[in-house]
């Protein structure tokens, strides 16, 4: 029995296949609009030619989720497929991966597909797609996997923190140009967390990369966080990702932390500098 685990590009790893062959990590894209430019969210994509455009471009850039055909495409490769979303509240992403299983099934009604909603991004998604992976090779059922994975979804924290450039909230009118300039003249970053409905609120700042750190980590403390898994996703930052990797060990020495860099999707809505992190 052959396996794909299939996200969409708001998951941060790109496509793999385990040695044995039996375990696929696939991705279906985002596009992201940048003035007259489409940039495909695939393992081509060079993200900072896309930040770089989308820093030059004077009008709000905007996104388009995957296509049914798109996730039609991935389900139709293996015995069991199991999809996981950007956030229903975030993204048509989720209404799309229904409607190619439905053609999926129509075509086999004996296939195997799950999806599910990671009411989240990012790192998120990430930590979901590993611990299918573990599942898989402890073998489980495909029904049993599929009700673990959505318990340990609903589990896991993401903050996310916002690089005080905020190029797209004041491109989109959501803050005013002045307000804008000064955050990034005084280093005011934007910290935010997923709610459980799967929607992103911002709801404090922090003055300077050292304050985003500790901000971070009493937040991991407040959620009762005491040593697992972590993941982190930067946006061109790695050193501010690796600051958080050594502030977080230092409290937590039994915790395995990844990081890596955000692709196209979650780049743009982070923005350079931008973090976001999954525990």
């Amino acid at each position: 029995m052959n396996w794909n685990i299939i996200t969409d590009s708001s998951c941060d790893l790109l496509p793999s296949t385990s040695p044995d062959g039996r375990i696929r990590l696939t991705s279906v894209p985002f596009t992201i609009r940048i003035g007259e430019r489409d940039f495909v969210d695939d393992e081509h994509l060079d993200t900072m030619e896309m930040l770089y455009a989308m820093e030059q471009e004077h009008s709000a850039g905007h996104t388009s989720c995957p296509t049914p055909d798109a996730w039609l495409a991935q389900f139709e490769q293996a015995d069991c497929a199991i999809a996981i979303t950007i956030s229903s509240q975030l993204s048509g992403s989720m209404n799309s991966a229904l409607a190619a299983r439905d053609m999926a099934l129509e075509k086999n009604p004996d296939k195997k597909i799950v999806i599910l909603d990671s009411l989240s991004t990012g790192p998120e998604v990430l930590l979901c797609v590993k611990e299918i992976e573990r599942l898989i090779r402890h073998g489980l059922s495909f029904d049993d996997i599929a009700a673990h994975v959505q318990r340990f979804s609903a589990e896991t924290k993401i903050p996310l923190c916002r690089s005080p450039r905020l190029i797209n909230l004041i491109k989109n009118g959501r803050i005013h140009r002045l307000t804008g300039m000064l955050a990034k003249a005084l280093g005011i970053w934007g910290i935010g967390s997923g709610s459980d409905e799967g929607k992103i609120a911002f709801e404090s700042k922090a003055r300077g990369a050292k304050k985003v750190v500790q901000t971070l980590v009493s937040t991991m403390k407040e959620h009762g966080f005491i040593g697992g898994n972590v993941a982190i996703s930067h946006c061109d930052n790695l050193a501010l990702a690796q600051t958080l990797k050594n502030s977080i060990l230092d409290i937590w020495e039994n915790t395995s932390i990844e990081i890596l860099p955000t692709r196209g999707l979650c780049s743009y809505y982070a923005e350079r500098g931008g973090l976001i992190v999954s525990y």
